[in-house]
């Protein structure tokens, strides 16, 4: 199975971040984590991404907030896909880092979730994975039947306690 990168521009973003280690876990997915900055640590980010096809991984999600570069520069070194994950921030509550992470030019795509979306940045990455993994794919559709019971059984006894 391939594995998943997990880069994060600062290990402030950890308690988001490890939301989507915890996600690959119960999946068992194999992932590395890294913290490269796009800023502070480009040479090494560069390198990572370039060579992360031959190193065994299937994908890269990549965190960061304020001008959230990272995903981008992960993208512009790999065709590997990166999924975007915008962190929210003080100052602007993540809609510098999502606008930055979304808006990528034509030829660089990154795929992009939510701001602190790091369960699903996993998901995402795992539904890459499971194209071309049959059991992966099946614990996929496991969890979302689960997800589904999850939900009928708040419905029935939200309708128990309100509905006459």
């Amino acid at each position: 199975m391939k594995k998943v990168a997990i880069i994060m521009g600062s290990d402030s973003d950890l308690p988001v971040v490890s939301k989507a280690a915890d996600t690959l876990k119960e999946f068992g997915v194999p992932f590395e984590l890294h913290i490269y900055s796009a800023h502070r640590t480009p040479v090494e980010a560069k390198e990572f991404s370039e060579n992360a096809k031959d190193n065994g991984f299937g994908c890269i999600i990549a965190a960061a907030g304020m001008a959230a570069h990272l995903a981008g520069a992960i993208a512009a070194n790999t065709t590997l896909p990166v999924i975007g994950i915008p962190m929210k921030s003080k100052y602007l509550d993540g809609i510098d880092a999502l606008l930055s992470t979304v808006q990528m030019p034509s030829g660089i795509p990154v795929a992009t979730v939510a701001i602190d979306g790091a369960v699903n940045a996993a998901l995402l990455s795992i539904e890459i994975l499971a194209v071309s993994d049959e059991t992966l794919a099946q614990k996929l559709m496991a969890k979302r039947k689960a997800d589904t019971q999850k939900v009928l059984e708040k419905n029935a006894a939200a309708e128990k306690q309100f509905n006459n």
